[in-house]
């Protein structure tokens, strides 16, 4: 059987994310318990990988954060 290697995880966006890793990192922690909760349209597409779902909501911008101190 042949292996599929299509990326799930937007690697090329997370390289070329130009803000603080560390609060997309708590972001994508956060938005993939949500996830896991309540479901994503986007489950779909990404075959039901909930922290690839998290990780593109947010660098694509469809989910926004705000990091709390």
């Amino acid at each position: 059987m042949p292996i599929n290697r299509e990326l799930i995880i937007p690697l090329g966006d997370l390289v070329n994310h130009e803000g603080n890793m560390y609060e997309l990192t708590n972001a994508a922690i956060h938005r993939a318990e949500q996830i896991s909760v309540a479901g994503s349209d986007d489950l779909d597409k990404n075959r039901g990988k909930i922290v690839s779902t998290a990780l593109e909501e947010i660098i694509s911008k469809k989910v926004e954060y705000e990091y709390q101190k």
